[in-house]
């Protein structure tokens, strides 16, 4: 990758299921190194507007056809969102919400691992490489931080967030955070990076 392509392109990128810790490590990763911070989940409105979403949509859709078909409806947004934040935030650090880099239809996939293409570090985030110590912590952490089990009309998003083959593919790398605070995760990453 040329100088110039790195510079146009985010410097980092986090993804990873709800309760990974992106936004807080990405808060950390962004102050250390003074680089603008870029919430997706928080910003990503506009660019949904663009292609005739917005979160209020979404809403309206999981009352008229459940979460799943609703957040499957969602997916040609959530991927235009992405392509948009990678190449409007060149050297920042940009949390993606867990939904950003999981679709059914791979076309949003593909479309995704285009734009993060340019990125030199996609990491996902998870707090254990074991699977179902993974999925314990990040229990705990939404219920502790947003009141939510994620278990929807009978289907577990943050079991299918861990599972995500497509977060995976998108990831230059993936680091288990284990019993660290994000100062320890952030000062570890920029060691290693």
């Amino acid at each position: 990758m040329s100088r110039s392509a790195a510079t146009e392109a985010p410097w980092m990128v986090l993804v990873g299921p709800a309760g990974a810790g992106k936004t807080t490590l990405g808060r950390e990763l962004a102050a250390r190194t003074h680089k603008p911070f870029v919430d997706l989940d928080a910003t990503a409105d506009g660019y949904y507007a663009e292609v005739g979403w917005s979160i209020a949509k979404l809403r309206e859709r999981i009352a008229a056809v459940g979460r799943l078909a609703a957040e499957v409806e969602w997916e040609p947004a959530r991927a235009h969102a992405v392509a948009r934040a990678a190449a409007d935030h060149p050297d920042a650090v940009i949390a993606l919400g867990a939904g950003h880099t999981s679709y059914t239809d791979h076309r949003h996939l593909v479309t995704v691992r285009a734009a993060l293409s340019r990125c030199r570090d996609v990491v996902r985030l998870l707090p254990s490489p074991e699977r179902e110590g993974s999925l314990t912590v990040l229990r705990r952490r939404c219920a502790a931080s947003k009141g939510r089990s994620w278990i929807v009309d009978g289907h577990d998003f943050l079991a299918h967030w861990l599972d995500d083959r497509g977060t995976e593919l998108v990831a230059t790398r993936t680091i288990y955070t284990r019993n660290e605070t994000p100062a320890q995760t952030a000062a570890r990453l920029l060691r290693s990076n």
